[in-house]
Order: C-alpha cells, then sequence, then structure tokens
C-alpha cells in the first residue's frame, strides 16, 4: 500500500498531513543531518565533499502540531527549497516546483508533471527530459531522476580517465616472472612438476569499480527509458563502449559482490569524481530493494536543491553574456574586498574575498529562487550594494522565478548612485504539455537577456 503526500517547495504555511502518514513524515522532518539518511541523495550535497553547509537543509518542517494521548493526530508540512521525492516505509512525500499546475483550490495537482524542475534539470544536466515527463509510474520517479543523472556522473568521472587499480594475480605455471609464493607452491606444486607459484602485481583497468559501473550499464539497459540514458550524446556512448570494453570479467551472478565491495566508496588521490559516479551507481543498483520496504524506516530518495539548480540553470542563460559564475565553496573566482592583499589580512585575517553568483565589468547578479513577492531581504540587498561598491559596478540585479503578476523595475541608490534592477522570469502556468512550456521558457529567457543588455 502507498501513501502518496503532496507537497509543494517555499510554502511556510504547510499542508496538511494525512493521518495514515503522520508518524513517517514526523520521522523525515527529525533528520538533523543529511549523513543520517546515508540512502537518501540530495543533489548536489550528497556529491559535494565540501560539506560545511549539509546541516543548514531541512527537508521539512512540521507547524500547528497537535497530540492525543501523546501521539500527533495532525500537522502541517513546511518546504524549503528542495524538490524531488523522498521515501519511507509506505509513504512516499512527493515536493513539487511551486509552479507546479494546481487545481482551483490552489492545491497541488499530483498528476501534473513538474514542467519546471524537468526543464531546469535537461538545461543543466543535459539529459532528453521528455523522457522522463512519460514515467511509468509515480514509485519509479526516484529511479527515473537516478538514471537520468548517470550520464553526467559518468562524463564527469570519465574526464580523469578510466578507473585503474593495482592488483595482485596469482600464477602457477613455468613463466616466472613475479615473486615466488613459497606456501602455495608447497601446497600445490610439490611433487615438482614443472610449474611454479608465483605472484604479479599490475595496474588493471578491470577492478571493482569499473565493475560498479558496468553492472550499473547493464541495469540501465533494461529499463524502459535505457536507451535514452546510455545514448544520451556520443560522449556518453564512447564512455559505456570503454567501460563495456575494459570489464571483460563481468558476470551478473557477481552483482551483489561488486555491490559490496563499493558500499563504501573508495577515496583516489587521483580519480576524484570517481567517488561520486559510485556514489549514484550503488543507489540505482539498491533502489528496488529499497523502494519495496525491504529496509523497515530507511529514507530514501532523490532530491534537489532548488535554490542551487535555479543559478546552474540561469549559468546556461548569462555565460554567454560575459558573465562570470565564481564558485564560493571551491574559492574559485571571485574578487577581493580590499585592494591589496596584505590588508585583508590585517584587518579580517581571512583573505576576504566576495563570491557574487554572476558578475562582469559594470554588474552583478544574483540568483533568488525563493519568494520576492515581499521584496527584497535586508540581508540579501545588503550584499549586492558590497558586491557592487568594491567592484565599481553600477547595477546589481535579482533574478527570480515568477508566475507572471510581476514586472521588470529598477531603483536607485542614494549616495552611490547605482541601480538595483529586478528581474522576474516568467514561468507559464497553463502549459498543455512539456513541448509548449520549453517553448515559453525559452521566450521568457529572451526577455530576460534583452533586459540585461539594456541596462546601461
Amino acid at each position: 500500500m502507498n501513501r502518496p503526500v503532496h507537497l509543494i517547495d517555499n510554502n511556510s504555511q504547510g499542508t496538511p498531513v494525512p493521518t495514515e502518514s503522520i508518524k513517517d513524515v514526523v520521522q523525515i522532518s527529525n533528520i538533523g543531518r543529511l549523513h543520517d539518511a546515508p540512502e537518501l541523495l540530495v543533489f548536489p550535497h550528497s556529491f559535494s565533499e565540501l560539506q560545511d553547509d549539509i546541516g543548514d537543509l531541512s527537508i521539512l518542517t512540521l507547524r500547528e502540531a497537535q497530540y492525543a494521548d501523546g501521539v500527533c493526530v495532525s500537522v502541517k508540512a513546511c518546504t524549503g527549497n528542495l524538490m524531488g521525492f523522498v521515501g519511507l516505509n509506505e509513504t512516499s512525500v512527493s515536493i513539487h516546483s511551486r509552479f507546479t499546475h494546481k487545481k482551483e483550490n490552489g492545491e497541488v495537482d499530483p498528476s501534473s508533471p513538474d514542467y519546471l524542475l524537468y526543464y531546469m534539470l535537461q538545461k543543466v544536466f543535459s539529459f532528453n527530459v521528455f523522457s522522463l515527463e512519460h514515467a511509468s509510474s509515480r514509485d519509479d520517479k526516484v529511479l527515473d531522476f537516478l538514471l537520468f543523472l548517470f550520464p553526467y556522473m559518468l562524463k564527469k568521472a570519465m574526464s580523469q580517465g578510466l578507473y585503474k587499480e593495482y592488483k595482485r594475480y596469482q600464477h602457477d605455471d613455468d613463466r616466472v616472472k613475479g615473486a615466488i609464493d613459497v606456501n602455495r607452491f608447497i601446497r600445490r606444486d610439490i611433487p615438482f612438476r614443472g610449474n611454479i607459484s608465483y605472484t604479479t602485481g599490475e595496474y588493471s583497468y578491470d577492478n571493482t569499480v569499473t565493475q560498479l559501473i558496468r553492472h550499473t550499464i547493464e541495469y540501465i539497459k533494461h529499463h524502459p527509458f535505457g536507451n535514452a540514458v546510455l545514448n544520451n550524446d556520443s560522449e556518453t556512448t564512447e564512455y559505456v563502449r570503454q567501460i563495456v570494453e575494459a570489464t571483460p570479467s563481468y558476470s551478473m551472478r557477481e552483482r551483489l559482490r561488486v555491490l559490496n565491495a563499493n558500499r563504501r566508496p573508495k577515496i583516489h588521490p587521483y580519480f576524484t569524481k570517481y567517488r561520486e559516479l559510485q556514489l549514484l551507481c550503488v543507489h540505482i543498483l539498491r533502489h528496488e530493494s529499497l523502494k519495496y520496504g525491504a529496509e523497515k524506516d530507511r529514507i530514501h530518495g532523490v532530491l534537489f536543491d532548488g535554490a542551487w539548480l535555479w543559478e546552474e540553470y540561469l549559468n546556461t542563460i548569462v555565460k554567454n553574456m560575459g558573465f562570470k559564475h565564481p564558485r564560493n565553496k571551491l574559492q574559485l573566482g571571485g574578487f577581493r574586498m580590499f585592494k591589496a592583499q596584505n590588508e585583508d589580512e590585517q584587518i579580517s585575517r581571512n583573505s576576504r574575498k566576495l563570491y557574487p553568483d554572476f558578475y562582469k565589468d559594470n554588474f552583478i547578479l544574483d540568483a533568488k529562487y525563493k519568494h520576492l513577492n515581499r521584496g527584497i531581504g535586508r540581508e540579501d540587498l545588503y550584499q549586492v550594494v558590497t558586491y557592487m561598491y568594491c567592484s565599481t559596478a553600477g547595477n546589481g540585479g535579482y533574478v527570480y522565478p515568477d508566475e507572471g503578476a510581476n514586472a521588470y523595475s529598477r531603483f536607485q541608490l542614494n549616495g552611490y548612485q547605482g541601480y538595483i534592477h529586478l528581474f522576474p522570469v516568467t514561468v507559464p502556468q497553463n502549459s498543455k504539455n512539456l513541448n509548449d512550456f520549453i517553448q515559453a521558457m525559452k521566450h521568457s529567457e529572451n526577455k530576460l537577456k534583452g533586459l540585461i543588455q539594456d541596462v546601461k
């Protein structure tokens, strides 16, 4: 029996939770750190080596809880920026984009595809979103998302080369070329018949990591969307071919052994991107056992940080307009607050660098996925003004998704005389199908680019 709970993101008012799902929803909301739910993937945080903001994420918060005899009998679930699917026992929680079609009473229509989420995933991860739209059932949505992330992770890993590992091989013949294994020689080759037991060591592409990827590839081949995933583009097709050729010892009967050997992703000083791919492959291969409740009280699923996804989606639009996209967590890009580096150290001892979401010569842009209906928050406003001042930019702006109620506007700063711009990106609300939605979004994107280019 499946108990669905349908929510929308950034809902601070809360949605009533069905009585039969309250216990599971309370358990989901009680996750203090994402490490406490290893079967739950939150993108990009679960795949990041810089985990200092993990504790700031909350899947759900609860309000207006009512109790009877010490048991919660009524509660509302509130959401933040996370979107996707979470499963626990018989309860499946889906957190839709707030721009998903709604019924006349304002509730989420669970039968309506989450077009904005699909579209942003297509732009950021470059997969065939039309296949995802026609997923067979809601229970399989988690697996569908995991599968369509596979080409992205495979390409990131293989960009570092085909993974190889030092392995030792045992031999017993008359062509000795390694270290003689005395114990094995005595045990196997006496009385002497011409063979000698010895051991060699060499780097091999056929190892537990590449075998895990091969098993995942073979698993995906049997999925209805397998062809779309493994032939996503010519680069993916080539990397799949290389993995298949590198694993001649593949045997489907060995899947459980290979999976167990990869339960704890290996840390390699060079092949750093393979950790992310290993994690994804393990989740894909273990999905069936989790979906059918083989492991009670294990929270599983896949979620996407809407704030991160919106920022990366905007990057696909503005990167060709000359905007730089620094990486705060990786300390890449950005600019100093103080002119001289030694002054940074004297005043803050923190090498004070600033990392706007996007910037170029005379422009700062901040990506905002959260609601801006009540205006810009004080901290967000002060942050962009600081970026503008320290980079001598005359323009700063906020780019946010909107249902169509707000128009472009600008405000002049006092003293500094720069301008703050508000750029709403209209998300279509009544598209009949995904293709219509995509065409409407392209129109919104072109309008955004035109507004930015018109700023003097």
